[in-house]
């Protein structure tokens, strides 16, 4: 008995092993976890009543808010979701239970112990003392067991007192009363306990509250709860569909299901109808949304005008399908109303896993389409979106007649005919070079004869200053169409063909005589023109097609006077002369005849005894060079490496062969039959260029023709255009290597990753593709394209950015480098020819600036802004520029310990905002000054501002409020020069922002400024500036570039991917896809994540007929995932998508020559016969040489 007494001591001062639950105080007040039964109330008593110093507290963890919060707040939850049969008094007497238990001291119910031990220790007390040294043995040994335990609980306890939970990033529970900092954490980590054990700890899993559920009815979602409240992992069935069993909380199988349940109901709040507004002509409405002004400071304000609706998918489906029926009816002509309608059925159609059901919703979709283009027939967008519904249900044969139908009702809409040639360009069972010929020909006349006609309605015989925008858009859809045209002859391999073609629609419409003649009589003129040994375009000594004439005219007048003066000189009495009888004339006339047919039979046997003589002296110096002529030569492939050289020769020949010549061969030249051919090859016919001859009227499009042919060749061209246009998107759509702005921006983010990630300090794009750059080929094309600006520039005179555009090429064509700046000579003499044009001085001195000679540069500067003021005012209007470029270009000389840049800067501008004329630097400008200038910008921007409300944006206006901006950030902080770029931004209405490359540049220089002063700003205002820019400008390079800037300094990249897969859902782009690549490579990111993200560009059906992505994409797999497999099948995928590109093909040649067999390889280069590409070298001439050297 004192052994029992002593034990029962010991166990009511030692913590229960199992503390978790609280003893119920009463009898009347039921267990909520009848699992163990309550202590007996002698042993609670006895455990309360026990003394102070034999008592020991429970320890730490016990206090943890999971064991200690009241459960009763439990019974609560559960009473509130009983089904309501339920009576009111069960309730009421569980809260009195519950509020009676409230103040008292909480105690915890011991287990009780096992029968066995109960036993055990039965035994030992009836054991006789003959044994009592082996009890005390178990006693020891039962305390020291006893000790470890309590040391294994007492850290327990201290991990417990430090973290709360099992886990180190649980600090505290829901219903603790800690406040916490946060309501609150992200879970970046995980639990891999999860994995193991297939489900989460049960401590882990929260507790939810729905909110404001007084207010709102969640009845629905109760009812669908109450089925899976027990979360039973293995008996319970799934709520809509008894063919489901699944288990597990609501990441599972089972929820999953019930979510994607097509009937399953759904709380929607929607917003109340508003009578929808019909836009007028009388006024623009703003796009901004309306401020509502009344109760929005309390809560559930943001409800009052909602409707909460109860709602499964099918009668989502159902409402919106009625109220598409009823605003189609109300209005018919309203394009977006039935763009969004054939929208919403590719919603419901994604939601379809059945291929039945997605075919049924397409029909549906079309006969919607159908009945819009009925009630529309004119409207393009529902054309197109029309004809690539039809592309995803028709056969390539069927839908090109649909296509051809189209046309026909439509034959001058330029969309529709580019989007038709994209179809079937990329077409690869149907695509022919000389088919696509043909096909470009018939729009270009369709589109050119619409705009003719267009302009003879509205201007009939006059002239106008300006032209209709609807006009000049034609036209310039209808340069698109010839860009396009260009673009497939080069890739295909007739590059002499592309450069003709440039070279003969410059002559035929920028330097068109000024003469009344008709289409047909300007052609034939031309005829003479193209057939004749005059220089062209580009070519050294060109003067243009009308100066030509002119000069032919001038010769031809001089030839005239000379034969009649001779004539003149030549009269006179010459004496008589015998006339010949008709019978001595005839026998003369035979004897002459056959005179020469024994000279011409003796020429021939001459002729055939030279080529004899010369067939046997080429037969004996091969048999001594060991060559046996009689051997049959070997005609077959036997090595894929000779493919490869076949292929590095064909390449090489397309770099150095792209000029065109001329169509003459003379018979006295000497030339030898073998460079005979290869020059009728390359000579370009007039036949081969008449079908594409086009004129234009605006200013406009021959600008846009010219500057995109500057940009063809490789031009380092300022920003002329918004990234939003359509012949952008173009032209990154149709690239083939990337062009130098873009592979700079490249660079240089990879650049910054390289610093941090220790990857290669090259390019990685520029590593996959190779240096395909010839420098011969560059330097002659920098000259050619020199010769051209320089000639366009008559034409279009003082045009700063075509003079950049000769300065630039004229430095790349110099090959000998000296401290000179290359361009300093051309542009000396254009500056001679004219000695007003201000802008190409400032042009001139920021090239001299970019090699560092700044003194020059100031000199230059100084002097063209002191003569400004003599100027006439048109002239005088261009001064804001200079003083901008002058600013700008002293800025970038400073650097740390140059502090007379700055000063500088301000003093220029200082200048422009006084109003005063401008002297050369001498001491910084003084407070009056600066005063001065900063009413004076303020005065002159709210005239700019006034004219951009209009929509009048030039580019003097933009230097002007860039200046301003320069000059508040200088004085008063970046954040008075940013409000300044704001200001003037939101000035222009939202369509108009998005067309402007003025204001494109202007966002983008307020972005820089940002990124100028990041540590100072904010990280959210840089980053919402440059998304704001993204969603009106989402094709920019320079906003990408900041994107990632920013985002390497001061965010995840998961934040960064999140963001680039956001567009790529919304709006994508190849520059999107670009820069995401060059990000992921950069950083070394997983092969898996890499392939994954050329899939989902090129899944894309307009990405898809990017040669760069696949281009990429083949040598991603060869050079750095070393998968030779996947490289193949990528380009049998490539060349079924872009069959046009020759480039593409020899890629195959160069870099999977080890992989497929020559027999692949020789079909391969069958095919590419077929398709018509322009094949330049043969393969016996790669076998010659094997044989030559064996």
């Amino acid at each position: 008995m004192e052994r029992e007494e002593k034990e029962a001591a010991k166990t009511s001062s030692s913590p229960s092993l199992f503390p978790l639950f609280e003893a119920a105080k009463t009898a009347s007040s039921p267990s909520l976890f009848p699992l163990f039964e309550a202590a007996s109330s002698s042993i609670t008593q006895q455990h309360t009543n026990a003394p102070t110093n034999d008592t020991v507290p429970p320890p730490a963890w016990l206090y943890n808010t999971s064991f200690t919060t009241d459960l009763s707040i439990v019974n609560d939850a559960v009473s509130s979701l009983l089904p309501p049969h339920h009576s009111d008094s069960d309730l009421e007497e569980d809260k009195e239970d519950r509020v009676s238990n409230q103040g008292k001291d909480r105690s915890y119910e011991l287990l009780q112990e096992p029968e066995e031990e109960k036993k055990r220790e039965a035994k030992y007390s009836r054991s006789d003392s003959d044994h009592s040294d082996s009890g005390r043995e178990r006693k020891k040994t039962k305390k020291r067991r006893h000790s470890k335990n309590k040391k294994r609980d007492r850290s327990r306890d201290e991990d417990a007192r430090d973290f709360g939970s099992r886990k180190s990033n649980v600090r505290v529970w829901a219903g603790s009363d800690t406040k916490t900092t946060k309501d609150y954490y992200f879970d970046t980590h995980g639990d891999r306990d999860n994995l193991v054990y297939g489900t989460p700890y049960r401590m882990d899993v929260p507790r939810y509250k729905p909110y404001n559920s007084k207010k709102l009815n969640f009845q629905g979602l109760y009812l669908l709860n109450k089925r899976g409240r027990g979360f039973d992992r293995d008996g319970d069935i799934d709520a809509l569909d008894t063919q489901l069993k699944s288990g597990g909380r609501y990441w599972s199988s089972k929820y999953a299901a019930v979510e994607r349940h097509k009937n399953l109901k759904r709380l929607r709040v929607l917003a109340r109808k508003k009578p929808r507004v019909v836009v007028s002509d009388e006024f623009i409405p703003l796009s901004d949304m309306d401020m509502s002004h009344d109760g929005g400071d309390h809560p559930g304000s943001d409800l009052k005008d909602c409707l909460v609706v109860e709602e499964s998918w099918e009668d989502e489906v159902l409402r919106k399908t009625r109220e598409f029926n009823k605003l189609t009816r109300e209005h018919p002509h309203d394009e977006k109303i039935w763009l969004d309608f054939a929208e919403f059925q590719d919603k419901v159609s994604s939601m379809q896993p059945q291929k039945g059901a997605r075919l049924q919703i397409l029909e549906k979709k079309i006969s919607v389409l159908e009945k819009a283009t009925e009630l529309n027939p004119d409207n393009e967008e529902l054309l197109l979106c029309l004809m690539k519904a039809y592309q995803s249900r028709d056969s390539s044969d069927m839908l090109i007649g649909r296509w051809e139908k189209v046309l026909m009702h439509h034959s001058g809409n330029h969309k529709l005919w580019k989007e038709y040639l994209r179809v079937v360009q990329g077409e690869f069972s149907r695509f022919k070079v000389s088919d696509m010929r043909k096909m470009y020909a018939h729009a270009i006349q369709a589109v050119s004869s619409a705009c003719s006609r267009q302009f003879r309605q509205v201007y009939q015989n006059e002239k106008p200053s300006s032209l209709d925008p609807i006009i000049v858009q034609q036209e310039i859809g209808l340069v698109d169409i010839f860009l396009s045209l260009c673009r497939l002859e080069w890739q295909a391999g007739y590059q002499e063909l592309a450069t003709a073609l440039f070279q003969a629609e410059i002559e035929f419409t920028v330097f068109c005589p000024s003469l009344l003649l008709t289409e047909h009589s300007k052609l034939r003129l031309f005829e003479h023109f193209w057939n004749s040994d005059g220089p062209r375009v580009g070519e050294e000594g060109a003067v243009g097609w009308s100066t030509w004439l002119e000069k032919e005219e001038e010769n031809r007048q001089r030839i005239l006077k000379e034969e009649a003066s001779l004539d003149e000189d030549r009269g006179g009495w010459t004496g008589w002369s015998e006339l010949l009888s008709k019978h001595e004339e005839t026998a003369k006339n035979q004897e002459n005849v056959v005179h020469n047919e024994v000279t011409a039979d003796e020429f021939l046997e001459e002729s055939e005894n030279e080529d004899i003589k010369q067939e046997d002296d080429a037969e004996a110096l091969l048999k001594q060079l060991g060559i046996d002529v009689d051997a049959e030569p070997s005609s077959e492939v036997k090595d894929s490496s000779t493919w490869a050289r076949w292929s590095k020769e064909e390449s090489l020949r397309d770099c150095n062969q792209w000029m065109p010549v001329h169509g003459r061969i003379s018979p006295s030249s000497g030339t030898p039959d073998g460079e005979a051919d290869e020059h009728l090859l390359r000579a370009v016919l007039f036949e081969d260029v008449s079908e594409y001859l086009f004129s234009l009227n605006s200013q406009e499009a021959r600008l846009s023709l010219v500057s995109q042919f500057i940009e063809f060749f490789g031009g380092d061209l300022s920003q002329w255009i918004c990234t939003n246009s359509s012949s952008w998107k173009d032209k990154l759509l149709s690239i083939e290597v990337l062009p130098d702005p873009i592979s700079k921006n490249l660079r240089s983010i990879h650049n910054i990753l390289d610093i941090s990630e220790g990857s290669s300090s090259s390019n990685i794009f520029e590593l996959l593709l190779g240096n395909t750059s010839n420098s011969s080929k560059r330097t002659d094309a920098m000259k050619f394209l020199r010769n051209a600006v320089l000639l366009c520039l008559t034409a279009f005179p003082r045009n700063h950015i075509l003079e950049e555009a000769a300065l630039v090429a004229e430095e790349f064509s110099v090959t000998k480098l000296d401290s000179t700046t290359p361009c300093r000579v051309l542009a000396k003499s254009l500056l001679k020819n004219d000695r007003q044009d201000v802008l190409l001085c400032g042009v001139y001195a920021r090239r001299e600036a970019v090699f560092g000679n700044i003194g020059h540069a100031r000199r230059v500067f100084d002097l063209a802004l002191t003569s400004v003021e003599g100027l006439p005012p048109d002239l005088r209007s261009n001064a804001p520029l200079l003083y901008f470029w002058y600013a700008e270009t002293e800025l970038a000389n400073s650097s740390g310990n140059n502090q007379e840049s700055p000063s500088r800067a301000l003093h220029i501008l200082s200048c422009l905002g006084n109003g005063v004329a401008y002297k050369p630097f001498e001491s910084k400008p003084s407070s009056l000054q600066l005063l001065r200038a900063h009413q004076g910008f303020k005065d002159r921007l709210n005239i700019v501002r006034s004219a951009w409300v209009r929509g009048v944006v030039d580019d003097q206006s933009l230097a002007l409020t860039c200046s301003a901006a320069l000059f508040e950030e200088l004085t008063n902080g970046w954040a008075a020069g940013i409000t300044v770029l704001d200001e003037a931004f939101t000035m222009v209405l939202p369509d108009r922002r998005c067309h402007s490359y003025q204001l494109e540049f202007l966002f983008n220089y307020s972005v820089r400024m940002l990124l100028r002063y990041h540590k100072q700003s904010s990280l959210s205002k840089v980053w919402d500036c440059i998304l704001k820019g993204l969603q009106i400008y989402p094709s920019s390079p320079e906003l990408f570039k900041a994107l990632l800037e920013i985002s390497h300094l001061y965010t995840t990249p998961n934040k960064v991917r999140w963001m680039f897969d956001d567009y790529f859902q919304k709006k994508p782009s190849v520059i999107l896809w670009l820069f995401t690549l060059s990000f992921e490579m950069s950083r070394g990111s997983s092969q898996h994540r890499i392939h994954g993200l050329f899939e989902r560009a090129l899944e894309n059906e307009r990405l898809s007929s990017s040669v760069i992505l696949w281009r990429l994409y083949i040598a991603y797999e060869i050079d750095i995932a070393c998968n030779p497999s996947a490289a193949k099948r990528a380009f049998f995928r490539a060349i079924h998508a872009c069959p046009w590109s020759k480039k593409l093909w020899l890629d195959g040649f160069l870099k999977l020559n080890s992989i497929l067999t020559v027999k692949e390889l020789s079909d391969l280069q069958d095919v590419m016969r077929d398709k018509e590409l322009n094949l330049r070298t043969d393969i016996y001439e790669i076998l010659l040489q094997d044989e030559f050297v064996s």
